[in-house]
């Protein structure tokens, strides 16, 4: 088995070439494994000749990489059962709301791209959650037409219909091969025998201390001695652990009709939420056709609308395709300014296009058209930063002929699943429903409470994700294949809100422009610009004379903590080659 262990830091690279570097290394003898770049590797020389490396794990046969260690050992021995990728995608969305419980769930939702190697069909698995037939376009607002401040965040009024377990159920029927019970049951035993709390997951808690601690069930689980668990602490869910049991037993209809069901509908009418019964029971998922570009002679497949992700990754990499970015250099000022010229123009569109492609009628084919990319590009000036007050939605339908963790699975046969599955912010809503054991989504808040009003995540949005009963609240999250002659070649995503749509992008840019490894690609430095704020956000370690470039070009630079972890794996000369982003130091990607 190939296993990623690393310790990493975070360098800066004289030469102007901001990387994350990182330590890692694998368990096992690896075939040759590529280092970073030459330009890197003469820059690191120049500052300490003790240079940081990027190993991918390699393997031959299959490969996971998620955020928790845990998961991912569980969705490898599921390979290495027999089980295909979509058996292991499964396992591993079950895991997760055990070991990642402050975005891996069965109360909240997502999205799962899956790759079928016998049909050769991609298909988008849309679990995403809806709103209660109760909801409203104004329920977020007062009297007065303003904002309740956290209603949509932290009430139960905030709480959409969870898709997880339809979604997980739904995938394991139509393309597993081994029976739900036994996807599930290693989450089970995790659940109920516990497992120690890492310094990630005890940080994440100390900083939903104010949210969770208002509810007694979540306490009751994720407390210890007055104070939320600390590094260290065994955090044991026998509630979460029973509700896996009901549904190993009775499938999908244990969560949307069976005890589970009544316990979420009690805890709703005892503290005024609006979801029902009727609800849970007439959830459904939605296969969807996935959005589908080009880039350099590249196929990008990737997650269509209720996801903005997929639409605006295609959008921005058509406006990137007519620039020389290899010979621009990486991260350099050049290529940093006119990415994220095209970000803004990508931002504005999801503001006023994107929502429930059930309930708006979308211009998907204008904003992914290649020359509404052209038209967009040209109003790009290459020395000077276009500010956001200036930049309004474009026109795309002249061109018509539409808290989350990512995790990624590749096996032998060629099947793809890429799952990003959400309870929105850190631990949703922070309400546990009583005696389920189960952490509920704050997804409502993804809608658009009121027109121009930024969300949660600083985004704004228009009619086309107002609040409406049984609408599904418009996601960034950005689940992507890229094909190399149409054939499977990266599978990547990632959490980060409003920011994976970028920093997905630059994944797949690092690999297809700069050549990077999944490694590399996830450890380089990322940038970020959402239109409004009019803020174009780096990672720190950018080189100041990058800096002072983009400065000089009007952009307003704001240096901020990390954005996204990517979970990534790539098919090189026949082998895996997979990475888990080191901004979270409890991921792992693990092959065989």
């Amino acid at each position: 088995m190939l296993t990623q262990t690393r310790n990493y830091r975070y360098r800066l690279l004289i030469s102007g070439i901001a990387l994350a570097a990182l330590t890692a290394c694998s368990t096992a003898t690896a075939p040759a494994i590529q280092s970073a770049p030459p330009a890197t590797q003469a820059a690191a020389a120049a500052y300490d000749h003790d240079m940081d490396v990027f190993h991918p794990v390699i393997a031959r046969n299959g490969m996971v990489a998620s955020e928790q260690e845990l998961a991912s050992q569980i969705g490898l021995n599921v390979l290495k059962g027999g089980g295909n990728a979509v058996d292991a995608a499964v396992a591993m969305g079950f895991a997760l709301a055990v070991a990642l419980p402050n975005a891996g769930n069965l109360g909240g939702g997502g999205f799962m791209m899956v790759h079928d190697a016998k049909t050769g069909k991609d298909v988008a698995l849309d679990f995403r959650e809806v709103a209660p037939l109760a909801a409203s376009r104004n329920m977020y607002l007062d009297e007065k037409g303003n904002i309740i401040n956290g209603k949509s965040l932290f009430t139960h009024s905030a709480i959409g219909v969870p898709g997880t377990v339809a979604g997980m159920a739904h995938a394991a029927q139509k393309w597993g091969t081994q029976p739900l019970a036994k996807l599930i049951q290693p989450s089970i035993d995790l659940a109920e025998k516990g497992f120690p709390v890492s310094e990630t997951l005890a940080k994440v808690l100390r900083q939903e201390t104010r949210n969770m601690g208002k509810w007694e069930a979540s306490k009751a689980i994720y407390w210890k001695d007055g104070a939320p668990l600390k590094p260290g602490d065994l955090l044991i869910n026998k509630d979460l652990g029973n509700s896996l049991r009901l549904i190993s037993r009775d499938g999908a209809k244990a969560f949307y009709e069976g005890e589970i069901a009544q316990k979420i509908v009690a805890d709703m009418a005892k503290n005024n939420g609006p979801m029902t019964a009727q609800d849970l029971r007439e959830y459904k998922v939605v296969e969807r056709e996935p959005v589908r570009g080009t880039y350099r002679g590249y196929q990008i497949v990737t997650m269509p609308p209720p996801s903005s992700g997929g639409a605006h990754l295609v959008q921005i990499l058509n406006m990137m395709e007519r620039w020389p970015l290899k010979d621009w250099g990486h991260n350099s000022a050049q290529t940093v300014h006119h990415m994220a010229e095209a970000m803004k123009l990508a931002y504005a569109d999801r503001s006023e296009y994107l929502g429930d492609p059930d309930f708006v009628k979308i211009p998907l084919k204008g904003l992914t058209s290649k020359k509404y990319a052209d038209e967009l590009a040209k109003t790009i000036d290459p020395n000077r930063a276009r500010p956001a007050k200036e930049i309004k939605p474009g026109k795309p339908q002249p061109y018509e002929s539409d808290q989350t963790t990512h995790y990624s699975v590749m096996d032998k046969a060629g099947n793809i699943a890429a799952v990003t599955y959400t309870l929105n912010t850190n631990f949703g809503s922070g309400i546990v429903a009583p005696g389920t054991g189960i952490m509920m989504n704050n997804e409502m808040d993804d809608f658009s409470a009121k027109p121009g009003v930024p969300n949660a995540y600083g985004l704004v949005g228009g009619d086309a994700n107002a609040v409406g009963p049984r609408k599904r609240p418009l996601s960034s999250m950005t689940p992507t294949f890229v094909l190399k002659d149409g054939k499977p070649w990266l599978v990547t995503g990632s959490p980060g809100g409003a920011r994976i749509i970028t920093t997905v992008l630059q994944q797949v840019v690092n690999a297809i422009d700069f050549g990077m490894n999944p490694a590399e690609g996830a450890a380089a430095l990322r940038f970020h610009h959402q239109w409004t704020p009019d803020e174009l956000r780096l990672e720190k370690g950018f080189s100041p004379d990058s800096i002072a470039l983009l400065k000089q070009r009007g952009q307003n630079v704001a240096v901020k903590a990390a954005m996204g972890r990517t979970q990534s794996i790539q098919i090189r000369n026949g082998e895996f080659w997979g990475y888990s982003d080191p901004r979270n130091p409890d991921g792992k990607t693990l092959g065989y």
